[in-house]
């Protein structure tokens, strides 16, 4: 039989019924352990639902890699490499690759009789995945692409659609300047002001104003024909992978795979000042979660100290008794652990309840121009959730062992004197 439990469970069960000094700091401690991880829990479920959130506005415009010549010129649009490349068999089997396709990009200029706006065409394939284009349609559909045929649907932005007052089915026109080789002998390069013709298939918005504001999608055959390409060239791959955590290792593979003429970039590359700052806010989590958590720790050192304090009569009998001081002092951790298990329980209750509410809900919103979400996003992990617990726990319990060796303080003789 365990006496120390046995101690403790008794503890417990007349500290219910007396109305004892113990009784509302006890309470308090567990109400300040509730509070901490509740915190804790809705930090840490914020700030990765908000990397997420982020992250898949900027894979969904980029893919997780791209591939492209490795001569890149300092504009946003690649020299062309040819559709047919050696390795695609190879980075086609790559463990962690989920798709891989074709893209080209361009700058352009869409005017109407009283405005004007810069976009970025990014020209696609049959192969392309519409599915995050899909997800922040607000108005009409996509557009089917041929491998043959020159499509003229445009999709756009919510931003540009009211920014040129233009509807889904509209006519838009939009103007290019494009380099050709002079037709005599000297082949000197020329600049030349070309329009093209589309109609608007789609209009979506994903409140991710640095690509809101400019990124159209068409028709690779269009951009081909405007840089006076085959259909044989186009502005790179772009790959996309399974898990995001394989980012930098395949990344590795895929660079080692397409050879020295060819470059392979991570979005995290492409992007880096964005996922930097995305980085911060682990910093952010982390601070949060220290202060909650060292919160807790004095709350329930706080505690046990009283229950100590409250039973240096009954300590004192124990020693008298033959009791060794571990053996006393295990009493008193029983005594905390529970009250930690119930500080856990209710908060972890009260936490994940809350997190669920607001992914369901939506109820806390945001301003959607600033953090690019329309609302706060909440990533609920159970491994997350566990980690925290567990950290809690542990912590708590190693920061008591020291309040807990004031038991081999107290001296049986003066223990029973003055009780």
């Amino acid at each position: 039989m365990n006496t120390e439990l046995f101690i403790a469970k008794r503890i417990l069960g007349g500290r219910k019924k007396d109305k004892k000094i113990s009784t509302p700091i006890v309470r308090i401690a567990v109400a300040g352990i509730s509070l901490g991880l509740i915190v804790m829990i809705a930090t840490v479920a914020i700030v990765t639902g908000f990397q997420k959130e982020i992250r898949e506005k900027i894979i969904g415009f980029g893919a997780h890699i791209q591939i492209t010549n490795y001569d890149n010129n300092t504009s946003q649009e690649p020299a062309p490499i040819s559709r047919k490349q050696e390795f695609l068999p190879d980075l086609e089997k790559l463990q962690g690759v989920k798709h891989i396709q074709v893209y080209a990009v361009k700058n352009g200029l869409i005017k109407t009789k009283t405005d004007n706006e810069g976009v970025l065409l990014k020209g696609v394939g049959s192969d392309f995945d519409w599915s995050f284009v899909k997800k922040n349609l607000k108005e009409g559909d996509v557009f089917a692409v041929s491998d043959t045929g020159t499509g003229k649907k445009i999709i756009i932005s919510k931003r540009i659609a009211n920014r040129l007052e233009k509807k889904v089915g509209d006519r838009l026109l939009v103007y290019f300047i494009t380099q050709k080789k002079s037709g005599d002998s000297s082949g000197t390069l020329q600049y030349e002001q070309r329009i093209k013709e589309f109609f608007i298939s789609g209009i979506y918005e994903t409140g991710f104003e640095e690509y809101d504001k400019k990124m159209v999608f068409v028709d690779i055959a269009q951009l081909q024909k405007l840089n006076y390409w085959s259909r044989d060239q186009i502005g790179g791959f772009e790959v996309m992978l399974n898990n995001f955590d394989q980012l930098d290792k395949i990344g590795e593979d895929v660079n080692n795979l397409v050879g020295e003429n060819l470059a392979a970039q991570t979005i995290r590359q492409v992007n880096e000042t964005i996922f930097s700052w995305l980085d911060l806010q682990d910093v952010n989590a982390l601070i949060v979660i220290g202060l909650m958590v060292l919160v807790a720790s004095i709350n329930m050192i706080s505690a046990l100290l009283i229950l100590i304090l409250e039973r240096t009569n009954m300590i004192g009998i124990l020693k008298a008794l033959g009791s060794a001081n571990w053996g006393i002092q295990k009493i008193f951790l029983y005594n905390a652990l529970y009250l930690i298990g119930q500080g856990l329980f209710f908060g972890n209750i009260i936490g994940i309840g809350l997190c669920i509410i607001q992914q369901h809900f939506g109820i806390i919103t945001l301003p959607e121009e600033t953090y690019y979400v329309p609302v706060v996003p909440v990533n609920i992990n159970i491994v997350h959730i566990l980690l925290l617990n567990l950290g809690t726990l542990l912590t708590c319990l190693l920061m008591l062992l020291l309040p807990s060796f004031i038991v081999s303080r107290i001296t049986p003789v003066k223990a029973i004197r003055f009780s």
